[in-house]
């Protein structure tokens, strides 16, 4: 080194000092002489707290690979207490870890995958919730219906409630609606939305989803059962997309929206951004794809359903009330993701939000209280009794009711008649009477509710109107002649 420092030679610093040239370019670069190279410890430092017992874990690690260290070492624990303490968890986590990589059985192995431009599309759903979104003050649970291109990372999303078939169908045909261009393949996970379960324990297409793939020209592929990584694009762009909306959240300053429709704008407005950054490679899958030559599919399907003689309709295994007038109607039902639109002759007659789930029910008193009115007895035992207390008010008042009438019946025409009353007039002026009644310590029989509720009549103000002389519009018009 210090002929190097005089000569800036290798070669020259090499043959004086006696070495090879190769060695010396090695001592020249690490800046460091032999003696303070480093040198592998092969030695311990301190004693090996499971010296004694690692053999018997070794073997039961071979005969059993899928024992847990955390498992292996609660049995020690139980079988010697006195030498291990739970403090040597993770010490004992890492020796069976050393194990595992130095003797234990060979790990599954992944391989990256080389995407194509234009050759599919993958589409998975993830729950959004974890944003905290709000929308009027109000928590707003949701899901995101997430389609992406792997090739270029483009992606889109649209808000849903659950992964079913109506979720899907809008959030895919958004998503190719804003490319304007089709993929090959769509691929998605074994939702049920997709696939069902034969009883061979494999999964096979649903007849619905293959209409919508092939609507599109698409080919429908899917992973197979228990291995997400196989959609491992999407699953990871789902983690980046909350992240990437939590950050905007977080510059917005705010994660209340006016409405559902304000709070989709504002996240395709951000999407919008994120994919303007990924041009270069979107242009070479536009190129890649088709051009979109169909039509979207309606964003609901029809189905023609018999109103019951309990003025309820049942879809998709639950419950929904209608106006008493249909009963015994065949009704046709236009099912949303989110909302079903009944029509009868071709003429709507409501709109409802739509249960997710089964054998839930959704009953409005209006559709039935003026039956219920005429027959009181029915509402102790009615089977959808608890949907007719609309607030928490009304609920309070039937209880107060209860306890105040000497018999349950006197208590349900008084709650029947409320609700009548409500139904008739204004619900949140019902409710507010009910409030007042309550906070006063008062029973809220129908007439006090009634007189709170009833509008007063004005008092009609006493005009007094005078007598018109015309004789000034003579004069006038005699002024005009002459």
């Amino acid at each position: 080194m210090e002929e190097m420092s005089k000569s800036g030679k290798i070669g020259q610093a090499a043959l004086k000092a006696g070495l090879d040239r190769k060695t010396a370019s090695k001592y020249i670069r690490d800046g460091q002489l032999p003696s303070e190279a480093p040198v592998e410890r092969t030695w311990r430092t301190r004693a090996d707290p499971f010296e004694a017992d690692w053999p018997d874990m070794a073997r039961r690690l071979t005969d059993a690979p899928e024992l847990e260290a955390k498992t292996l070492f609660e049995w020690l624990q139980a079988d010697k207490p006195d030498m291990y303490d739970p403090g040597q968890l993770r010490t004992f986590q890492r020796r069976v870890r050393d194990w595992r990589a130095l003797h234990g059985p060979d790990k599954e192995v992944y391989f990256a995958q080389e995407h194509r431009p234009g050759e599919a599309m993958q589409t998975d759903f993830t729950w959004a919730t974890v944003l905290g979104i709000t929308i009027q003050g109000e928590p707003f649970p949701h899901m995101l219906c997430h389609p992406v291109l792997p090739y270029s990372n483009w992606e889109w999303a649209t808000i849903c409630r659950s992964e079913s078939l109506a979720a899907m169908r809008s959030g895919m045909q958004a998503a190719l609606v804003r490319l304007g261009r089709v993929p090959e393949w769509h691929q998605t996970d074994n939702s049920t939305a997709a696939t069902h379960d034969l009883t061979t324990g494999k999964r096979v297409f649903n007849d619905d989803y293959k209409d919508l793939v092939d609507h599109f020209g698409m080919k429908p592929r899917t992973i197979a059962v228990g291995e997400s990584h196989q959609n491992g694009d999407v699953e990871a762009l789902n983690g980046a997309l909350k992240r990437r909306l939590n950050q905007h959240l977080l510059m917005r300053g705010s994660r209340d929206f006016e409405s559902v429709e304000a709070y989709e704008a504002w996240l395709h407005g951000v999407l919008l951004k994120a994919n303007a950054l990924r041009s270069k490679r979107v242009k070479e899958e536009l190129l890649a794809m088709r051009p979109l030559s169909v039509r979207c599919l309606p964003e609901y399907t029809e189905e023609d359903v018999r109103v019951s003689g309990w003025s309820t309709i049942r879809v998709k295994h639950n419950a929904y009330s209608v106006p008493s007038r249909l009963r015994d109607e065949r009704v046709k039902v236009r099912l949303y993701e989110d909302r079903l639109e009944v029509y009868f002759k071709g003429v709507h007659q409501l709109t409802v939000e739509r249960l997710l789930g089964r054998n839930g029910h959704r009953i409005n008193y209006r559709h039935i209280i003026w039956s219920l009115v005429r027959k009181p007895g029915a509402f102790p035992r009615y089977k959808y009794r608890e949907d007719l207390f609309p607030a928490p008010a009304f609920r309070q008042a039937y209880d107060t009711l209860t306890e105040a009438k000497t018999s349950e019946r006197d208590a349900d025409i008084h709650y029947l008649r409320i609700l009548h009353l409500a139904a008739s007039t204004m619900e949140s002026e019902v409710e507010a009477a009910l409030e007042l009644l309550l906070d006063e310590g008062v029973v809220p029989e129908i007439e006090r509710v009634k007189a709170l509720v009833s509008p007063q009549m004005p008092e009609h103000p006493d005009v007094t109107i005078p007598e018109v002389d015309l004789s000034g519009y003579d004069g006038l018009l005699e002024g005009v002649s002459s």
